[in-house]
């Protein structure tokens, strides 16, 4: 067959299998909404397919992962800010910055620095309220000596002097600039409001204990929690299973201290009264939260409540608070809600927004109507539709990587999910997809009580009380007056900077 000849075939061959192509196909339809798509078939992993009890105690989660030759290992540790003793506020934290920044026994914090960029290697360490999580990501061909250092730094960090009074500068002049920014203004005193002066979450550092903070501490602080038995792993990567698995009980075994169990965190949550705080801050824009108490991730209405706030603010375009305060109204770039459940308390319901002095009120009014809303009449087919796609359809994307795969089930071990709850993913959408309408409304009315919010806002006081001339809308009757002003704290001591406003009830 010559050139010509195979040409002709070819040409032939693509002009039928474009007219049968034409002849099969479905029309287009004329508008994007009456698109159709075959249902996505997705089952979760299974997390006993991965799980490993290793010989020291730690649970670890291990996925092969041939894609890229990269090895990931995570180590999540049972510690956090509420163990930090009383006038030591900072102490974990430190600790989690330095760890594998402050060098080793056999490696100075430069050495250490200098032969990670050679491996091309990640090792980064932290501590927040809840966790410390310890992470390395290297070449897999640069295993065996990633390993051995992780292990120096698990067992033998240095938190090396310079290292401690250069991290001490920076968090002090962190602090000097706590004030500065009213996100973060409004994002303390929402803790204080939602959990209490008294709980641990809200005892934040000061100069002077920062100032306070010792190599000795650290030390003594790593010794007391770093051990097997306050680990759970995350590892996902190009190796063997049977191989790394061996390699992980040699990076735990011989563990050279004891160490002691963590107690369990603290849950002695108080939430303010409901009311009206207002923080006096010059800026161009008042800052809103409104919080009510919240629940647990385990509580039965989660679900439903997951579903109720999306339609109400967690929904972005999609949701009713948006709709209204921005496309609306025009009064905010941006409003929503956030329903989260705690993990080992309850977390508050809160929605928040930002708006001109004069247009905070209204923009309040619209957001506690809403909420009012959702729970007197039932939310529409195709709200409920939307909702539940939100999270059915997206639900894949939480395993999209081995990596994400190993975290998420290494979270649920640690949080103690897996085991209270061994099939918690395999059941997820389909307990999402029961939920009805009539949920949506009871859970509304159970959990959003508008009259008892508690409703921050960090901005020009006597603007934002003085409201807007279009909008009859006074802030403090949407309260019934019940309103407090919130001193701003000296950002080195975190003490109120002056009392209470006594005349202001």
């Amino acid at each position: 067959m010559n050139l010509f000849q195979q040409f002709s075939s070819v040409v032939f061959l693509l002009s039928g299998l474009l007219a049968c192509q034409s002849t099969l196909a479905a029309p287009i339809p004329d508008r994007p909404e009456k698109l159709s798509y075959p249902g996505l078939t997705f089952e979760p992993p299974n997390p006993a397919d991965y799980r490993v009890l290793l010989k020291a105690g730690p649970v670890a989660y291990v996925l092969p992962d041939r894609e890229l030759p990269l090895v990931n290992i995570s180590v999540t540790v049972r510690v956090g800010n509420y163990v930090d003793p009383a006038g030591r506020e900072g102490l974990a934290g430190f600790v989690g910055h330095l760890f594998a920044r402050g060098g080793t026994e056999a490696k100075t914090a430069e050495q250490m620095d200098e032969r990670l960029a050679f491996l091309a290697a990640n090792l980064n360490s932290s501590i927040g309220d809840s966790s410390g999580n310890v992470t390395l990501n290297l070449l897999s061909k640069d295993l065996s000596e990633g390993l051995a250092l992780l292990r120096d730094v698990l067992t033998k960090p240095r938190f090396q002097e310079n290292r401690l009074a250069l991290y001490r500068e920076q968090s002090i002049a962190g602090m000097k600039q706590r004030n500065d920014d009213s996100t973060a203004i409004e994002g303390r005193e929402r803790e204080f409001l939602a959990y209490g002066d008294q709980f641990w979450a809200c005892h934040y550092d000061t100069e002077a204990s920062i100032q306070s903070i010792t190599r000795d501490e650290l030390i003594a602080f790593h010794r007391k929690w770093f051990h097997p038995a306050n680990f759970t792993l995350a590892v996902s990567g190009d190796f063997d299973r049977t191989d790394i698995i061996a390699r992980l009980e040699s990076l735990l075994a011989d563990w050279p201290f004891t160490g002691d169990k963590t107690p369990p965190i603290p849950t002695n949550t108080r939430i303010a009264p409901p009311g009206l705080y207002i923080v006096d801050k010059d800026v161009n824009q008042g800052r809103v939260s409104i919080l009510l108490p919240g629940v647990k991730r385990d509580d039965p209405d989660y679900p439903a409540i997951l579903i109720m706030n999306d339609i109400l603010g967690g929904g972005g375009f999609t949701s009713r608070i948006m709709n209204r305060v921005r496309s609306d109204e025009g009064l905010a770039y941006g409003a929503g809600s956030s329903f989260r459940g705690g993990i080992y308390y309850p977390e508050t319901f809160m929605a928040t927004f930002a708006s001109k002095s004069r247009t905070v009120a209204y923009a309040t009014s619209i957001v506690l109507e809403e909420m009012k809303k959702i729970g007197e009449n039932p939310v529409s087919n195709e709200e409920m539709q939307t909702a539940r796609k939100s999270f059915v359809d997206t639900f894949s994307q939480r395993f999209a990587t081995k990596a994400q795969v190993a975290g998420t089930f290494a979270d649920d071990e640690f949080t103690g999910r897996f085991a209270n709850s061994p099939n918690f993913w395999k059941t997820w959408r389909s307990r999402i997809e029961a939920i009805t309408r009539d949920d949506v409304q009871r859970v509304a009315r159970k959990h959003l009580h508008p009259d008892q919010a508690r409703i921050l806002v960090i901005g020009q006081k006597e603007e934002i009380l003085q409201g807007h001339p279009n909008h009859a809308v006074n802030l403090k009757e949407l309260t019934a007056n019940r309103l407090n002003i919130v001193p701003l704290r000296d950002p080195l001591t975190m003490k109120p900077k002056d009392k209470r406003d006594p005349a202001v009830q």
